[in-house]
């Protein structure tokens, strides 16, 4: 359910503004898009489809029943950037793109500094040459490392222990660098926890062209017969029911806090950094028995040894995102699942 008084606000602030949405075509970016054009901004696509479907934006112009404004091309292309950004007068931008994949980040370190950090500082450069100076980052909770203590609020250390965490940081820190250096930047760094579901419409959702590495479109797979077993990671963690614990958010409501977040940047310049996630935390087993109950599905899992670097439990503080934001999260854990089955059970 949406929180009305926002969207009120949300529609009214969108006349005539035009933003970037960097990785529009991916699972965050283009759930984004769909509740930005629905609010009424005017959104433009930027993607390299390395992770992405091109099929998501005749999907997204289905949902909206809007042309849709797509440039194929990586934000390391400085040239290609600043010329999108020109072009189509863009007065934001929404950054999604960038590699995620936390065991890949390890086994290829220089290929995600070359991409997230690399293709950050190219895409910042862009919009100051270009005079834009207003940008949502999509950083996430790895940040934060092993926690210190829990719930995480945004006061906790920075610590990722592994280099698709650090690249996070280091893009939080170049952009906290240039807020101090020129006051006019607006700048709003969102820490997502663990962003799970799909839109309502069934046509979007969280599609990875390779064998996943999160859990909901791998228990998907599995429930499909695609996958044998999902393996689950450690029962042996000081939880309930011995397995891991985390946050997830409906990647709906992860959306309506960007909406939030673009809303609190009108009157508010200088670098913030906000969680997104529910407050709340959902071990292993009771996603996957949650999903097997509202699917309908059997969903056969194996224990297996706990991966080096995983920690017990991990969730947010969303206090500091309801006061700033005036955002909370409102969709229940049996709404993520029922809706990511929806788009994954109906796809090939």
């Amino acid at each position: 359910m949406k929180n009305l008084k926002l969207w009120e606000e949300y529609t009214r602030e969108s006349l005539h503004l035009s933003i970037l949405l960097t990785g529009g075509i991916g699972y965050i970016g283009s759930h984004a898009a769909a509740s930005l054009i629905e609010a009424g901004y005017d959104v433009v696509l930027f993607d390299n489809l390395s992770n992405s479907d091109a099929s998501v934006h005749n999907r997204l112009e289905k949902i909206t029943n809007k042309k849709i404004s797509f440039v194929e091309g990586d934000i390391r292309d400085f040239e290609l950037i600043s010329k999108t950004l020109n072009q189509y007068k863009i007065e934001a931008v929404m950054h999604f793109a960038g590699l995620k994949a936390v065991g890949e980040s390890v086994q290829n370190p220089l290929r995600y500094y070359d991409n997230n950090v690399g293709g950050s500082m190219s895409l910042i450069r862009a919009m100051q040459e270009n005079n834009i100076k207003k940008i949502v980052f999509s950083s996430s909770a790895t940040v934060y490392g092993v926690p210190q203590y829990l719930p995480i609020d945004e006061s906790h250390p920075l610590s990722a222990i592994n280099p698709y965490g650090r690249t996070k940081i280091y893009i939080e820190e170049i952009l906290a660098d240039l807020a101090i250096s020129d006051p006019d930047w607006k700048i709003m760094s969102l820490r997502y926890f663990n962003p799970i579901g799909a839109h309502d419409s069934g046509l979007i959702g969280e599609s990875p062209k390779a064998v996943p590495n999160n859990l909901m479109p791998y228990i998907i797979k599995v429930a499909k017969g695609e996958l044998a077993k999902v393996n689950v990671y450690g029962d042996d963690y000081q939880t309930p029911d011995g397995t891991g614990v985390r946050d997830y958010i409906h990647v709906m409501d992860l959306v309506e806090g960007h909406m939030a977040a673009l809303l609190f940047l009108n009157n508010h310049s200088g670098f913030h950094a906000i969680n997104l996630g529910t407050g709340n935390g959902y071990s292993v087993k009771e996603i996957i028995d949650t999903f097997s109950k509202v699917t309908h599905t059997k969903v056969p899992y194996e224990i297996v040894g706990r991966r080096d670097g995983d920690v017990a439990i991990s969730y947010a503080s969303v206090d500091h995102a309801k006061k700033l934001l005036g955002w909370q999260a409102k969709r229940d854990l049996k709404e993520m699942c029922l809706s990511a089955w929806k788009v994954m059970s109906s796809s090939k």
